[in-house]
């Protein structure tokens, strides 16, 4: 999944393009002679959705009795309350993308099937073991599977190596990155130099990948036993004062509040800022405007050099526990979610394979250089804790405090009681 859908939540209005020929709108329903439909929903804009064509194309003629039937919302904030609502009626898709800030609450819904049985069966072409335990997030409660990591995008660091020589820096952090040298103090020096040299050190997305990866670059911890401890573990609260001042003294930028006109990626292209945390899908980006020799990609640094957890965006595709057909819904799932599927589907977007075995999708082209850093960050990194998507609306509100400090709104120890309040409260 682009790490840009679910932070932005603005798409543009996503065709069906992928549709199934046939088919009624009720699972179940026949979509020719002997056939029948299987409905999934997922969000997305028009260019993300024809990335599916391939794959349905290939499905149908290996699959006649079944069609797909794509049905999307282009608002990526509409989408799940859209979707909740669909299976309060018992409207809702037999299959579906969930995001990995709401995954948590459709599980504790009850509203989506367990798929071990299913996945650990002969029919599988996507065993449990063939995805990255970090990544299953909220998906995984108690053991049992209630999603599957249909694609990743683990967040890095971007960096404009023009940027870096136009503020007097030589070190280059990837190979810094390579000695085990990337540290938080080497990172937030160069972000220093930057600065001095009247640019940005760093743009972030308020999101928890750049949050928390920063929070985990000092040594924090953010949730421990079911607590939440940004606001008093003391490498955590460091972590969070540092990226409170660094936005307000415009050392780092918010994406969020960018105009439109000098966005994240403008200023990134025009070398006025030397770092950009993102996925792989930066790169499409830098196609439209970026001499592409210029950037490279490394992990989130940390303390001591040594290589740590990163954080992992993800989504994933479930099935719906009503659906009467849950024999086709599940060939869907697990095909789509294979590796097979993955490399068919996946191929010139602008995601990394959950799945192990389809690496090649990110190393064929050989970029950026560094291009094994999304697999190594994926491998050995998380998706959102489960402890904080089980609660509904939680990331969203820590974003949105977050958001007030980050801008000078509210103070920085205010903000920080005012958010452990507020995580307190919300989790009753």
């Amino acid at each position: 999944m682009k790490r840009a859908l679910a932070i932005l939540g603005v798409l543009a209005l996503a065709t069906t393009a992928c549709s199934g020929s046939g088919g009624g709108n009720v699972p179940g329903t026949s979509g020719g002679q002997g056939q029948v439909t299987v409905r999934w929903s997922t969000w997305g804009s028009a260019e993300d959705l024809k990335l599916y064509e391939k794959f349905t194309d290939d499905f149908h003629k290996r699959h006649p009795g079944i069609r797909l039937k794509l049905e999307s919302v282009a608002d990526y904030e509409d989408y799940h309350p859209k979707l909740l609502a669909q299976l309060t009626s018992k409207t809702a898709p037999d299959v579906f993308f969930v995001g990995d800030d709401n995954i948590g609450k459709f599980v504790s819904a009850g509203v989506i099937a367990p798929l071990n049985d299913q996945l650990s069966g002969p029919e599988s072409k996507s065993k449990p073991e063939d995805f990255f335990e970090g990544i299953y997030g909220g998906a995984k409660l108690d053991n049992k599977i209630y999603g599957v990591p249909n694609d990743t995008n683990p967040e890095v660091l971007w960096f404009d190596k023009q940027a870096l020589k136009d503020a007097g820096i030589t070190e280059d952090p990837a190979a810094l990155h390579e000695a085990k040298q990337w540290t938080m103090a080497k990172y937030l020096e160069m972000n220093a130099k930057l600065k001095a040299a009247g640019k940005a050190g760093s743009i972030f997305w308020n999101w928890y990948g750049s949050t928390y990866s920063m929070i985990n670059g000092f040594g924090g911890k953010v949730w421990d036993g079911g607590k939440f401890v940004a606001t008093t573990d003391a490498k955590s609260r460091e972590a969070l004062q540092t990226l409170a001042k660094g936005y307000q003294d415009k050392t780092f930028l918010s994406a969020d509040t960018l105009p439109d006109s000098n966005g994240p990626s403008t200023q990134f292209l025009k070398h006025k800022v030397g770092f950009y945390a993102g996925g792989r899908w930066v790169i499409d980006s830098l196609k439209k405007g970026g001499e592409l020799d210029n950037y490279d990609i490394v992990p989130f640094p940390s303390q001591t050099g040594e290589p740590m957890p990163g954080a992992v965006a993800a989504s994933y595709l479930s099935i719906n526990k009503d659906t009467k057909l849950p024999k086709e819904a599940f060939t869907f799932l697990t095909e789509f979610v294979g590796k097979d599927g993955q490399l068919l589907r996946l191929k010139g977007g602008g995601a990394v394979p959950s799945v192990k075995g389809a690496e090649q999708v990110v190393l064929e082209d050989k970029y950026p250089a560094h291009a094994q850093t999304f697999l190594d960050v994926r491998d050995t990194g998380f998706a959102n804790y489960a402890e904080e998507v089980s609660v509904p609306g939680l990331t969203a509100d820590i974003n949105e405090h977050l958001l007030k400090v980050w801008t000078g709104k509210v103070g920085f120890d205010e903000g920080m009681t005012g958010l452990q309040k507020l995580v307190e409260s919300k989790l009753g």
